[in-house]
């Protein structure tokens, strides 16, 4: 059961896929750059088990785990949380198509959310 919502993951992926158009024009780790200060205070304003949540949607939308063992990813993500989980996120490589595809793949999806964001 995805103990977070769709709606804070689809807003991740949302300024996740900005962060990464602008990838060139900025310095990955640039405290400075305002999308990187958004994204790191929003996923540190999360609950643990929000984070944990996130970190196992990206783990399933990259292929590590499959939909089947969500409550595995779930309670490795647990074992594994510590307070960089911003850091850690946000360091992969398209992670607003991880996000996005864990999501799709427990049956949520970002569509409505991003056309009501444009």
């Amino acid at each position: 059961m995805l103990e977070i919502s769709p709606e804070k993951v689809c807003f991740l992926v949302v300024k996740a896929r900005a962060f990464d158009e602008d990838m060139p024009n900025i310095d990955e780790d640039d405290p400075d750059d305002p999308i990187l200060q958004e994204m790191v205070s929003f996923i540190n304003s999360l609950n643990i088990t929000e984070r944990i949540n996130l970190v196992a949607l990206a783990w399933l939308g990259r292929g590590t785990f499959d939909k089947g063992e969500w409550e595995s990813a779930v309670s490795q993500a647990r074992d594994a949380h510590n307070e960089h989980t911003a850091r850690y996120l946000l360091g992969m490589p398209q992670l607003g198509d991880y996000l996005e595809e864990g999501l799709t793949q427990l049956g949520y999806f970002c569509e409505e959310f991003e056309m009501g964001r444009m």
